[in-house]
C-alpha cells in the first residue's frame, strides 16, 4: 500500500466533474490525486509550491557554501572593480 502525504484525497473522476471545486475545498492544503486508489499526482496550490521552490534553491545554495567553505579566498580590492 502505497502511502498518501496530504490530508485529502480526490479521483481522477472527481477532478474532472468539477476542478474548481476541488481546489476551493482544499482550502489552500495540498490534495493527492488518485487513479485507482493509489496516488499518481498531487495538486499543490501556486503559493506554497513558490515557497517549495525557494525552500530548494536555499538548500542548493547551502549546499554550495558548504562545499566551498574551506576553498582558499581571493582578497579584492574594492577600488580596482
Amino acid at each position: 500500500m502505497e502511502s498518501i502525504l496530504a490530508d485529502q484525497s480526490v479521483s481522477i473522476s472527481e477532478l474532472k466533474a468539477n476542478p474548481s471545486a476541488v481546489i476551493e475545498q482544499a482550502e489552500g492544503q495540498p490534495v493527492a490525486l488518485l487513479n485507482h486508489n493509489k496516488p499518481v499526482a498531487y495538486i499543490v496550490p501556486a503559493a506554497r509550491w513558490e515557497k517549495l521552490l525557494d525552500l530548494l534553491d536555499d538548500i542548493q545554495l547551502a549546499r554550495i557554501i558548504k562545499e566551498r567553505e574551506n576553498e582558499p579566498s581571493v582578497k579584492v580590492d574594492i577600488d580596482a572593480l
